[in-house]
């Protein structure tokens, strides 16, 4: 029918981690029809269809990202994490606001923009879009009318993949292949730049030697409630350990309660209180980082910085590329279900590695 099968197909020819076959036999295939349907005909609607392109060209030099479908911070940067194939190329951005100042100071974009009529002077040669989502859809009617796009995901929703390998692949077949499937898998990384502004702010404030954890979450079962374990472990084997908390606002209750069972001149508090890019600084300077799956691992990676990270659900092979410096645990429900001795274990085996980046 259509296009259909592009909703649960790779369009590129190498293989990524997915767990395609579990949606399949989740969601029913009427409503992955009808949604698919739905953007379809609303690309028709809004005279967008035939603009569809497959190949990035070389005449293609002034492009337009539109990238507002990533629901979190860690998606934006995994689903983004291409942009450095296209160097050469001039690439603006236009993204979500709470996304946009993770770019601002960005080595690829050229300019971001939260708001689409800050555009309106602006012309491209060509658009990508994130997916064929109506909202992303609507705004490239708004932006850009006329002119050609290609779509990261398209049609393409549902199924769980390893975004950022996702993210790499499709833009390599965009590309038309100038890289090899073990060249991608080898080259393929997140990627943050760090102002000097945030960089001597947090020089200014950090210890000389600290480790890092990183408290809260979103998701129950991707939020660990066992640091105070960890921690005491930790100031119970290293009397000079220092200890920085970072996280956002669904962190400060736990290190409100941490702090008032621990030592105060060996834990630091950063929690709500950096910018995102801050606090992705004090994580590069940190000797090792401790955390859930989440946004600021994600940032972690684009750093090479060195993780101990906790995983439910989703195993890292889904969620990060080959080329970080991970110590992982994992559990298939909850990550309360991983005793802190075995975090203690990991923190161990990070710290005495000798790959130590700093």
């Amino acid at each position: 029918m259509l296009d259909f099968h592009r909703t649960y197909t790779f369009p590129f020819k190498y293989s990524i981690p997915n767990y395609i076959s579990i949606h399949l036999q989740k969601v029913k295939l009427y409503s992955r029809a009808l949604k698919f349907l739905r953007r379809y005909l609303y690309l028709i609607f809004l005279r967008q269809k035939n603009l569809e392109i497959s190949r990035i060209l070389p005449s293609h030099n002034k492009i337009l990202w539109i990238n507002v479908s990533a629901p979190s911070l860690g998606d934006s940067l995994m689903d983004l994490s291409s942009r450095r194939l296209l160097s050469g190329k001039t690439i603006d951005l236009y993204t979500d606001e709470k996304n946009s100042n993770l770019y601002l100071n960005d080595k690829y974009f050229n300019k971001v923009f939260s708001n689409f009529n800050d555009l309106s002077t602006y012309e491209y040669d060509l658009v990508i879009l994130d997916s064929f989502s109506s909202r992303t859809i609507k705004i490239k009617a708004k932006i850009a009318p006329k002119i050609v796009f290609v779509g990261m995901f398209g049609y393409f929703n549902g199924p769980e993949v390893n975004r950022i390998f996702y993210s790499f692949h499709q833009m390599n077949y965009l590309l038309d292949y100038p890289m090899t499937e073990e060249e991608i898998i080898d080259n393929t990384q997140n990627s943050l730049s760090i102002s000097r502004k945030d960089q001597e702010i947090v020089k200014n404030i950090i210890p000389q030697n600290y480790i890092t954890i990183s408290l809260g979450g979103e998701w129950k079962y991707k939020t660990y409630q066992k640091w105070s374990e960890v921690i005491n472990q930790l100031l119970l084997d290293n009397k000079n350990i220092k200890i920085i908390f970072v996280g956002s606002k669904n962190a400060l209750r736990t290190s409100k309660q941490l702090l008032n069972i621990f030592p105060e001149d060996q834990l630091l508090d950063f929690t709500s209180i950096l910018s995102f890019n801050q606090t992705a600084e004090v994580i590069r300077k940190s000797e090792v980082f401790l955390c859930c799956d989440g946004g600021l691992m994600h940032a972690a990676t684009a750093l090479d910085s060195k993780i101990v990270s906790l995983f439910a659900r989703l195993t890292p092979e889904m969620l990060l590329p080959k080329n970080t410096n991970l110590y992982s645990l994992y559990d298939q429900e909850n990550v309360n279900n991983i005793r802190p001795s075995k975090v203690i274990s990991k923190y161990y085996e990070a710290i005495n590695s000798a790959d130590n980046h700093l």
